[in-house]
């Protein structure tokens, strides 16, 4: 059972029972459950009136496609890449979540398996001076009767001691609270479980870890921060846009007014209304046409420029999730969204890297291959400039030989329509 661990019991209990200090203040806890709940559709300001368009999502599929669509990674040694193959098999939807909460963990269960905890589910203790994640909580949860029992898994990665695993088990009559320890073999999966384990050859995690490449302003720790954080005031105007255009169709739908004397009455006394088109006032005339004008185009004007602002926030090229047609962009500015979209997802990928440098190392370990010789390769496409000059150098052979129209390549590459583009052409316009 997956939970955001605050809900579950405070903070201070787990401080308490392991005696740690954390490196997670209480306003990045609440900045973690805030980042989850608006990208599972829940944010604060949603009601009855604003939905969600789940900008939240769009963003973080449209980085994991991108990055993940770019990548090949391999592993020397046949055995162990079968297993990191199959490691990852899910790791795009997985990877949605750690880019929407800041930071996720891909911690190996043994030979091929694998877990994916996004950072609303583990509690960073200790990291290094260059963010990586040392020491480090794992809790599990589960309900067995009317008790509720927690797993801590502690990591405590030493330079000298190497690492060490230890487990303890809690129950408790609430979920508010840890409750007291009680043995591992309570429960029946955490029977076979060691209190204590070390391993003194071990000098990195025995897990990957992956953090959003921003700066956190939040609380000035490692802790990583969403990759949508600094848009979420422009998704909430985004959201309550889109209830607006919404709000515009639906009052905006035909009325037939009708006489009351016109229409029957059912045995309780109400009016017989067959159809919500019509409705019941008092008009000269039985029948009176009431259909109102729609100004959706303001309101989708409105929702598109949001959009884009979004985009430009959190470091996509504009029409990633805005629709390109619907304001000119300069050559300048198409090629500034596309270099900015380049260095976020770029960052992305150096961190992503380091991830799944260290998960190999750890499913080596596992199995018993980190003196195997084995080399992880890990390569990604820059396709994000590379295609577009490519593409670009195509449409002009096909404009010099006449396959594609002057104003065609300019309404393509310029983000104009025809007609605006059939105006902006030199006067020459035969010269390419």
């Amino acid at each position: 059972m997956k939970e955001v661990f605050r809900r579950l019991f405070p903070i201070k209990d787990i401080k308490t029972a392991l005696s740690l200090k954390l490196a997670i203040s209480s306003e990045m806890l609440d900045h973690i459950e805030n980042w989850q709940n608006c990208y599972s559709g829940r944010a604060p300001w949603l009601n009855e009136k604003v939905k969600s368009l789940r900008l939240e999502q769009s963003v973080t599929r449209e980085f994991a496609n991108i990055v993940l669509n770019e990548m090949t990674s391999s592993v020397t040694i046949p055995r162990l890449d079968t297993i990191f193959q199959t490691a990852i098999r899910d790791i795009n939807i997985n990877f949605q979540e750690g880019l929407a909460t800041g930071a996720m963990v891909i911690k190996p269960l043994g030979e091929d398996k694998v877990q994916y905890v996004s950072a609303n589910a583990f509690i960073p203790v200790e990291y290094d001076s260059r963010g990586r994640l040392l020491k480090v909580v794992f809790p599990e949860f589960k309900k067995l009767n009317d008790n509720y029992y927690t797993r801590l898994e502690f990591h405590d990665l030493d330079p000298v001691k190497g690492l060490t695993i230890t487990n303890t088990a809690y129950v408790s009559g609430s979920p508010k609270n840890l409750g007291q320890q009680i043995s591992l073999e309570t429960v029946e999966e955490w029977a076979n479980l060691e209190e204590n384990v070390t391993f003194p050859l071990m000098k990195r995690p025995a897990f990957g870890y992956y953090r959003n490449p921003i700066k956190n302003y939040i609380d000035g720790s490692h802790c990583g921060v969403s990759i949508f954080d600094s848009a979420l005031s422009i998704i909430q105007k985004a959201d309550v846009q889109f209830g607006r255009l919404d709000w515009e169709f639906e009052s905006g739908k035909r009325r037939i007014n009708v006489d009351i004397t016109a229409l029957k009455k059912e045995e309780n006394g109400k009016l017989e209304i067959a159809d919500e088109i019509f409705r019941a006032v008092d008009v000269e005339d039985l029948f009176e046409d009431f259909t109102p004008a729609i100004r959706e185009t303001n309101y989708i004007n409105g929702l598109e420029e949001y959009k884009r602002n979004i985009e430009f926030e959190v470091g996509l090229s504009y029409g990633d999730i805005s629709n390109p047609q619907t304001v000119a962009k300069t050559a300048t500015e198409i090629k500034s969204s596309r270099d900015r979209k380049y260095n976020t997802v770029t960052a992305i990928q150096n961190n992503l890297r380091d991830c799944l440098e260290d998960l190999v190392y750890a499913l080596a370990f596992y199995n018993s291959m980190t003196t195997s010789g084995y080399k992880f390769v890990c390569d990604f496409k820059d396709s994000i400039l590379t295609d577009e000059e490519t593409e670009r150098k195509q449409d002009i052979q096909d404009m010099s030989i006449g396959i594609l129209r002057p104003e065609e390549y300019r309404a393509k590459w310029y983000s104009e329509d025809i007609e605006t583009a059939l105006k902006n052409l030199p006067q020459s316009a035969e010269v390419t």
